[in-house]
C-alpha cells in the first residue's frame, strides 16, 4: 500500500481505494483490501496517508515496534551530518508530539484563546494568584463574610503561613476563586497577574512549539531544539525544517466505552 501511495497521485483514501492495485491492475485497491480481509480473517482499513517530496532532506523514523511514525522535511544541504541531525528530530517530534514548528505557526486567534484559558485557570485556583492580590481577594471576603468561623479563625491563625490554602476547606477555596472571577477584569490589569500568565503560556509554548522544546539529546538538559539545529547549521549552512507528519496508531479513533456488567445483563436477557 505504501508503494501504491508512492507511485499515486490520489489526494486522499476514497481516490485511492478505487485506483488499479499497483500488482495487479486487473483489481482496484479496495478489491486487493476485500481481498485480503478475506484472508486474514480480520477487518481492515487504509485510514489516512500522507506524502512528502521535496528537494531538500526527508528523515523518517518509526518508534515503539511501529506504533509512531515520523517524517520531517527540511530545507537543507544532503550531507550525513544532516540528514543525522534531521533524523533526530524525527525522534523528538516521535517522542514530544509538537504541535507546530515555531511560535510563528500558531494563529492570533489561538494564543489569545490559550491565554483566556490560562487566565480563567488562574482565577480558579486562588492559590496560585500572586500574594498582593491574595491579599485583596481575602480582605473582600471577609468583608463579604463568605468564610464560616473555621475558616475564619485558620485565617487569621495562619494568613502569614505559605500553607494557608492546605488548612482551609474546599468551600472557603471556592469562595476565594469566586471573588477572583467576579474581580476579572480589575485582576487582568495587575501588571504582576500579567507576568503570571505570560510566564504559563510561554511555558506552554514551550511544550507544544518544537523549536521551543528541550532538545531530547541536550547534554545539559536545557539545550532548545532551536539552538541545537543552529549549531549544526554553523558548519553546515543555514537550513530550516519545513513540515512534519506524525501518525500514531488509532489517534482519531473514538474508543468504546464498554460497560462490562451491562453486557452481562444483556446477555443474560
Amino acid at each position: 500500500v505504501a508503494k501504491q501511495i508512492v507511485a499515486s497521485d490520489a489526494k486522499d483514501v476514497e481516490e485511492l481505494l478505487g485506483e488499479a492495485w499497483i500488482l495487479d491492475p486487473a483489481k482496484t485497491v479496495k478489491d486487493e483490501l476485500v481481498s485480503q480481509i478475506a484472508v486474514i480473517g480480520e477487518n481492515m482499513n487504509i485510514r489516512r496517508f500522507e506524502k512528502l517530496e521535496s528537494e531538500g532532506v526527508i528523515s523518517s523514523y518509526i518508534h515503539a515496534g511501529g506504533k509512531i511514525g515520523v517524517l520531517v522535511e527540511a530545507d537543507a544541504p544532503e550531507n550525513d551530518t544532516v540528514t543525522a541531525a534531521i533524523k533526530t528530530i524525527a525522534m523528538q517530534i516521535a517522542a514530544m508530539n509538537p504541535q507546530y514548528i515555531s511560535r510563528n505557526d500558531i494563529s492570533a486567534d489561538e494564543l489569545a484563546k490559550m491565554r483566556e484559558i490560562t487566565i480563567d485557570s488562574a482565577l480558579n485556583e486562588p492559590d496560585s494568584l500572586p500574594k498582593p492580590i491574595q491579599k485583596d481577594i481575602f480582605a473582600e471576603a471577609l468583608s463579604q463574610n463568605v468564610f464560616n468561623d473555621e475558616d475564619k479563625a485558620i485565617y487569621e491563625e495562619k494568613q502569614n503561613d505559605k500553607y494557608l490554602f492546605n488548612f482551609l476547606s474546599k468551600e472557603a477555596a471556592a469562595q476565594l476563586a469566586e471573588l477572583a472571577l467576579a474581580d476579572e477584569a480589575n485582576i487582568v490589569a495587575d501588571k504582576i497577574f500579567n507576568g503570571l500568565v505570560e510566564g504559563r503560556v510561554s511555558k506552554q509554548l514551550k511544550e507544544i512549539c518544537l523549536m521551543d522544546q528541550v532538545y531530547v539529546k541536550a547534554e545539559d538538559g536545557k539545550q532548545s531544539v532551536a539552538k541545537y539545529l543552529a549549531e549544526v547549521a554553523k558548519a553546515n549552512g543555514a537550513f530550516t525544517v519545513k513540515g512534519y507528519v506524525r501518525f500514531e496508531t488509532g489517534e482519531g479513533l473514538e474508543k468504546k466505552n464498554e460497560d462490562f456488567a451491562a453486557e452481562v445483563a444483556a446477555q443474560l436477557k
